[in-house]
């Protein structure tokens, strides 16, 4: 990976919508060898994927809680992580060393939902010990670029 390759990465983390034209005109290459560079960067899986980054709020999913979690075996990990994998409103999940085992991010409607969802769901799955939530109040940074 070069300097034009971090230069692409960062355009389109920015800007993930560019035409190839258009990506290739902010980092002063032509249209066939940009579109080579971000076909390689996505065959080597460099660029996992593209996607719209959604207002929550917007869709009814503007309260967001952090879930700490504690399991209380490690052979749950695995039961654990399916479970999770299969509840829509997390949304954001990372398995940790040291304690707790994982932060969570979860949106739903409200408070109400989000009661409901913690006590008939998540702390229902394999291997909870213990679950503590922080409701977020603001977010102050969302969705920043990787750096390059």
């Amino acid at each position: 990976m070069d300097a034009i390759d971090r230069q692409i990465l960062a355009v389109l983390q920015a800007e993930g919508r560019l035409t190839v034209t258009e990506l290739a005109q902010r980092v002063r290459l032509s249209a066939a060898p940009c579109h080579r560079r971000l076909r390689e960067l996505e065959r080597s899986g460099v660029i996992r994927g593209y996607r719209a980054v959604v207002d929550g709020a917007a869709v009814g999913h503007g309260f967001e809680v952090l879930l700490a979690v504690t399991i209380d075996r490690e052979g749950a990990v695995a039961e654990f992580e399916a479970g999770l994998a299969a509840i829509p409103d997390v949304v954001h999940a990372e398995r940790l060393f040291g304690e707790p085992d994982y932060f969570i991010r979860v949106a739903t409607a409200d408070l109400e939902s989000f009661q409901k969802l913690r006590d008939e769901r998540l702390a229902r799955l394999p291997g909870v010990l213990r679950l503590t939530s922080t409701i977020v109040m603001k977010k102050i940074v969302d969705n920043r670029p990787l750096p390059t």
